[in-house]
């Protein structure tokens, strides 16, 4: 049974996903409920993830999964064995490689594992890849990556890009676009935050 807070709590998470299309963050829960402490909410997901309601994925800002669908006070469990979240908009994309045998494909297996997420590409800097404004990415939770590897990278904590990366010798990381007309950015290690990596994509026609 929840607490009417902790049901305040998991309602808001549901109508602010579907609003936005992936999840809040701690300290936008707090606002909604009028809650200055981030212990406090931090309890409230606890005793959520602790009924099996919300999944919370660590070392992201906004890595809370949902888990069952509530209504009207009562539980009412959905199959989510076969989908990934939503994670919300990136600046690039990728089509789906064909497949002409008629073997089938679990996508349970093939996609879903621990600390994936999607993200919906926005944009045509990485359209030399494969990977077009409005197709979806598959990303993997990392805070590393090899050379070449496509990742998101997080700028000065504020913007999120998709790009490949080059860890420079002299310590700097380069973010290089997959379009000709666009040129390489440059920035310094303490400014690139890795968030994840690309391990799939898909786009619905």
């Amino acid at each position: 049974m929840l607490t009417d807070r902790q049901r305040q709590t998991l309602n808001f998470i549901h109508s602010f996903i579907d609003e936005n299309g992936y999840p809040p963050k701690l300290k936008e829960i707090g606002e909604h409920l009028g809650i200055t402490s981030r212990g406090t909410v931090h309890r409230y997901i606890r005793a959520l993830e602790d009924e099996n309601l919300i999944r919370v994925s660590t070392g992201r800002s906004r890595g809370i999964e949902l888990v069952d669908e509530v209504s009207s006070g009562d539980k009412n469990i959905s199959d989510h064995e076969n989908t990934l979240p939503v994670a919300g908009t990136i600046a690039a994309g990728s089509p789906i490689e064909a497949i002409e045998d008629q073997e089938t494909i679990n996508l349970n297996e093939f996609f879903v594992r621990p600390g994936r997420f999607v993200l919906r590409v926005q944009g045509d800097s990485m359209i030399e890849d494969g990977i077009f404004d409005g197709d979806m990415v598959i990303m993997e939770s990392c805070q590393t990556a090899r050379d070449n590897e496509i990742v998101i990278a997080l700028i000065d904590q504020e913007e999120a890009t998709l790009k490949r990366i080059i860890n420079n010798q002299d310590g700097s990381i380069t973010l290089v676009p997959a379009n000709s007309s666009m040129k390489p950015f440059r920035y310094s290690a303490e400014r690139v935050s890795i968030q994840g990596k690309i391990v799939g994509q898909f786009r619905a026609y």
